[in-house]
């Protein structure tokens, strides 16, 4: 209500996030899903010449069945984004926020400094997220916490055309995922949901308040997608977010690995920010506990409905899902946080 922030003087204010229920139901299906590879921060997964390709720092990597990681390709910054056209022609962004698409580098404007997703659509247009136009996407954890909103949508129609935007002023743009009549749906982490652009520009939304910070999103043979969600929502990150004075103060004075923002993995130092829920007691990490880091990835029907999740607690290691993949009948997941990439069957009902 408009009244709100004059009411909330009187009757108080409470930090809430939405609960892990429903097609969020807490489990631990990546935990115990069998290992399909081991990379150092493994990021964004494509199928390429039908076989699952990985970027992991600045190589591309094969991950062929039954076959340790391949390096195909070496490029000169770290990879931040993939996508494969319908031709074959692979798309790679740097974090130089330079792109080549079949190795051909391609103009980019000033503006576009973060590239977070590629999507090609079925008529060989490419789209491009550009998270934000302050910060590379390594620095992801800066524009959160100093909740900007600069992020932005680029479409290229045909190859040799310039890029056109299509969308401005969004929370990060993380994912990606061309649909039948024009439109795309995109993922917008800051703000915690899934958006939809049509063909005529026109933006909305179509799932709100997700329990986590979404990432990337890939399609699946069922007309559905699979939506990876790289970091959970707390109430602590969600407070610190309401104090503008301790955030900037915060950034200044502590070095970015010990703020108290969402985290790709967590519990590797004494100095992390702890909440009292997240103490082990007698040994034992509660997986229910707050935490700064969570694998997570959501199977989508065909309307980007949420129908079924597999998750790595609290006191799992398998967190930090930058990016998930139908492939094969199974679900391929990538934890930057965990230095692994999973697989599990796909399943559309719930993993317990």
């Amino acid at each position: 209500m408009i009244f709100d922030p004059i009411l909330d003087f009187f009757r108080g204010k409470a930090v809430t996030i939405p609960p892990l229920d429903g097609a969020f139901r807490p489990n631990s299906g990546l935990d115990a899903a069998k290992i399909a590879a081991t990379l150092s921060e493994p990021d964004n997964l494509v199928v390429l010449d039908g076989v699952l390709h990985c970027s992991s720092g600045n190589a591309l990597y094969r991950l062929a069945q039954g076959e340790a990681p391949q390096v195909v390709q070496s490029f000169e910054a770290p990879i931040t984004a993939l996508a494969v056209s319908p031709t074959g022609k692979l798309a790679v962004a740097l974090e130089t926020a330079v792109l080549l698409v079949g190795d051909e580098p391609i103009h980019l404007l000033p503006e576009i400094r973060a590239i977070t997703a590629l999507a090609f659509a079925a008529d060989g247009a490419l789209w491009l997220a550009n998270g934000s136009s302050e910060h590379a996407a390594s620095d992801w954890a800066t524009d959160l916490m100093k909740k900007r909103a600069t992020g932005s949508l680029w479409v290229r129609r045909k190859e040799g055309e310039a890029f056109h935007k299509k969308a401005s002023s969004l929370a990060f743009p993380y994912g990606l995922l061309p649909r039948a009549g024009g439109s795309v749906v995109f993922s917008e982490s800051w703000r915690h949901r899934l958006m939809e652009i049509d063909a005529d520009g026109n933006v909305s939304a179509l799932i709100e308040q997700i329990p986590g910070y979404p990432a990337r999103l890939m399609p699946s043979e069922d007309g559905g997608a699979v939506m990876a969600v790289f970091a959970p929502r707390n109430r602590l990150i969600e407070l610190v977010l309401q104090e503008s004075h301790y955030r900037f103060d915060m950034i200044a004075t502590v070095p970015r690995a010990y703020w108290i923002a969402p985290a790709l993995s967590s519990g590797k130092s004494f100095l992390e920010p702890l909440q009292c829920g997240g103490i082990r007691s007698m040994g034992v990490h509660k997986p229910w506990s707050p935490s700064r880091s969570y694998g997570l990835v959501v199977r989508l029907d065909r309307e980007m409905n949420p129908v079924s999740s597999v998750h790595s607690r609290a006191d799992g290691k398998r967190h930090g899902i930058c990016s998930a993949i139908a492939f094969g009948g199974e679900i391929h997941a990538a934890s930057k946080g965990g230095d692994i990439i999973v697989s599990l069957a796909d399943k559309t009902s719930e993993v317990h």
